[in-house]
Parts: C-alpha cells; sequence; structure tokens
C-alpha cells in the first residue's frame, strides 16, 4: 500500500485491510515493514536516470537495487509517499521482473499510472491527466471493481488463448 497519509494513519488502515497483522508488526526487526517516502527513497538510492546506448535513451532505474531488492521483500506499508516515490517504486519492481498495477485519481499519480502495466484510473473522482495516463477508469469509483475488472480480463484472454 503506497499512500500519502501518515504513517500512523497507513499502519490502521492496513491493519483493517489485512495488508498487515500484529505479528508482522512484532516481527518487524528491520522498519522495512512500513516506511515513509523519505527513508525508502534515502535507501534505495532513489531514481537515477541513465543513457542507453543501444536504444539511444535515457531510463530510469533505482540508484541502488540491491537495498531495493531488500526492502520490498519485507515492504507492505509505504506511508508520506511522493508521487516520486509511487513512480520509483513501480520502476523498481518492474525492472526485478514484476507486473505492476497502480490506482491513482490525481495528477501527480500519472507518471507511476503510465509506467506501470496496468494502470487504474477513478472516473469520477479522477483528474483527466490520471484518466490518460491508465489503461482502465473506473467509472464508479470502486476499488472493488478492479477485481471483476481481471476477473474478466482474465476471461478474455483465457478465450483468446483457447481460440488461437
Amino acid at each position: 500500500m503506497v499512500t500519502g497519509d501518515y504513517l500512523e494513519t497507513a499502519i490502521a488502515i492496513s491493519r483493517e485491510a489485512g495488508i498487515i497483522t500484529d505479528h508482522d508488526l512484532a516481527s518487524n526487526e528491520d522498519g522495512y515493514l512500513c516506511m515513509t517516502g523519505q527513508q525508502f527513497r534515502e535507501i534505495v538510492g532513489g531514481i537515477v536516470t541513465k543513457f542507453d546506448p543501444e536504444t539511444n535513451k535515457r531510463i530510469d532505474c533505482v540508484g541502488n537495487k540491491r537495498a531495493f531488492r531488500e526492502v520490498t521483500k519485507k515492504l507492505k506499508v509505504l506511508a508520506r509517499s511522493t508521487p516520486q516515490d509511487k513512480y520509483l517504486i513501480v520502476t523498481g519492481l518492474k525492472d526485478e521482473g514484476n507486473v505492476v498495477a497502480v490506482t491513482g485519481d490525481g495528477t501527480n499519480d500519472a507518471p507511476a499510472l503510465n509506467k506501470a502495466d496496468v494502470g487504474f484510473a477513478m472516473g469520477l473522482a479522477g483528474t483527466d491527466v490520471a484518466k490518460n495516463a491508465s489503461d482502465i477508469v473506473l467509472t464508479n469509483d470502486n476499488f472493488c471493481s478492479v477485481l471483476i475488472a481481471i476477473k474478466y480480463g482474465r476471461n478474455i484472454y483465457d478465450g483468446v488463448r483457447k481460440f488461437l
């Protein structure tokens, strides 16, 4: 869970949502379970832009990939995060070969929505920038609609595979 909320609020919400448990909090020796965006940026070295001579383009990557892998193995809640933190975590996860989905509703979410494999924007409360940067617009702003979209997407994918 990546949020702009205060750490204490984010922990309370994540406990209520079942993202973390009391056992998780008790066994959090290294402090990587729940952290702020600033702590995360400092540990993983932020975003570094490099030049790729093969494609003749600039690419963004994580400053310290080893630290990123170590932190993201345990990280479940990232609080007080900035748009750059969201983009950083999406970039790092994709570089590690993960499939990444992002939800957002604001202009500041656009870079992460665009970088993700699948971006979900909120249709009612979302800005036009977020909607244009995303792949799927949830017309009812209900996060549970993501589950329905995944279900239908898998059904369509399976149907196309069977046909081919």
